[in-house]
């Protein structure tokens, strides 16, 4: 059936039979033609509200409306000018609910495909010739970025574009962060992050792997003896939660940083690995949000029969993409909505057998605005499975700031900092992301990172005016 105007231009993608048995990338991408179409669906809008939904602030109109004109070449630079990561951004991030919410077109119709667009355009620009050598910086300070995911690249970007030296640590082998081990390459594959990080060099960001900053190095010694203006921290939040039910130190069970780090960085999928994973006929995946699908669709992927989800509210209050949810829906996964697990079972081996559950119902809304779950009396019951993942958050990891003096944390060991400017408590580090957000989306991050990276360059900026000739 042909497409309407009115309608979104649908993302063309694999076949749901044969995509979850692989981990090949299931969105296929527009080519020409829907770009071109979907681009005259822009309004063009004066009042260019969805920009506003853009944490990174793309020109959003312009680079559609460079589509448009066919001129994919401009597109890629109004889009490289305020995003270093657009292959991914287009990949990952939840445009449904930024800039996409925000297109005027909603009032009648379908947001523009402003994500699909994004990921179209840098698409075209990897099939281009590189640039040539990077850029030398103009300027005399050097800027250390702690942390090499979405927060951590975008900054060091930006500072890279505004002539300052920058170097990233990063504490694993390869660099990329929550982009490299949280996200399957279904989704975003190690080629896109790889080619992102490429750029990155080309425009003169050194990246250092094999770093643990806090343990390696110290933070203060980069301030202090190794010569550097300021830092940035965007170390994420990697550090699992559990729920506290007996069983969980049962072998078979997982955290979902845990599962899907050992499939995306350490290639567990791969018979030759050299850290193989067992995974077993049914696996149940406790939570709801986008890693819940994630690990949900790998376990199926690594030769599950069976994958389910967990969840103690309903459908209604899922937090993970409507995307994300109908494509684990087209490949099989099985929802169990208001379904609380209380122990998980095992053998006398010590190997899971089964999650013991509770029926739930919908309450009063808690504090996040949810509808708050309550247990059903005597509802309990059994199912049986052969491994469990949590996936119901993560927290930063203590190690860098329980190592470093004067940076303060909240409550929930997050690093405190200024949310729009970056600003820690402490004078030349600044901070973003998932560190002082908890653990939230690839494009916030990015955002955060921008924002940082934009007053580091004031503050220093101001400083080095203030010292005079």
């Amino acid at each position: 059936m042909p497409v309407k105007r009115s309608d979104k231009t649908p993302m063309p993608e694999r076949d749901a039979g044969l995509r979850a048995h692989d981990f090949l990338e299931v969105n296929e991408g527009f080519d020409m033609q829907r770009a071109m179409f979907e681009a005259e669906r822009c309004l063009r809008c004066q009042d260019a509200i969805c920009v506003e939904g853009c944490p990174v602030r793309i020109p959003i109109p312009d680079f559609i409306h460079a589509i448009a004109k066919g001129d994919i070449s401009e597109a890629a630079s109004i889009l490289r000018s305020a995003n270093p990561l657009p292959a991914i951004c287009g990949r990952v991030c939840p445009q449904e609910s930024q800039c996409e919410e925000r297109c005027h077109m909603n009032n009648r119709f379908n947001a523009a495909a402003i994500g699909h667009l994004e990921r179209f355009v840098a698409d075209w620009e990897r099939g281009q010739p590189a640039n040539g050598g990077a850029p030398k910086p103009w300027r005399d300070e050097k800027i250390a970025i702690v942390g090499s995911g979405p927060a951590g690249l975008v900054c060091a970007g930006q500072l890279a574009d505004m002539g300052y030296r920058v170097t990233v640590f990063e504490a694993l082998h390869a660099a990329g962060g929550v982009l490299r081990y949280g996200i399957p390459e279904f989704r975003l594959p190690n080629s896109v992050l790889d080619w992102e990080i490429d750029v990155l060099r080309q425009r003169g960001v050194e990246i250092v792997t094999n770093v643990i900053v806090g343990k390696t190095i110290a933070l203060d010694d980069l301030l202090e003896n190794m010569g550097y203006a300021a830092i940035f921290i965007g170390t994420g939040a990697g550090l699992p939660k559990f729920l506290g039910i007996p069983g969980e130190n049962l072998n078979g069970v997982f955290s979902a940083n845990e599962f899907l780090t050992r499939i995306n960085l350490m290639r567990a999928y791969e018979s030759a690995a050299d850290t193989p994973m067992k995974v077993g006929k049914r696996v149940a995946v406790i939570g709801s949000g986008n890693t819940a699908m994630d690990t949900v669709r790998s376990s199926l992927r690594m030769g599950a029969e069976q994958g389910l989800i967990v969840y103690r509210r309903s459908e209604t209050e899922m937090t993970a993409r409507i995307e994300e949810y109908h494509h684990a829906i087209e490949e099989g996964v099985e929802f169990h909505w208001l379904t609380n697990p209380i122990e998980v079972l095992g053998n006398d081996e010590g190997w899971v057998t089964g999650l013991k559950c509770q029926v739930m119902e919908l309450g009063e809304p808690d504090e996040s605005g949810r509808a708050r779950p309550v247990p059903v009396a005597g509802s309990e019951f059994v199912i049986p499975v052969d491994n469990v993942v949590l996936s119901i958050g993560t927290t930063p990891n203590p190690l860098l700031l329980s190592s470093t003096t004067g940076l303060e944390t909240d409550q929930w060991g997050c690093l405190v900092a200024d949310h729009e400017s970056g600003r820690t408590t402490r004078a030349r580090i600044y901070a973003g992301g998932d560190i002082v957000t908890g653990a939230a989306t690839v494009i916030l991050a990015a955002g955060a990172g921008k924002n940082a990276a934009e007053t580091i360059h004031r503050d220093l900026s101001a400083a080095g005016e203030a010292a005079g000739p």
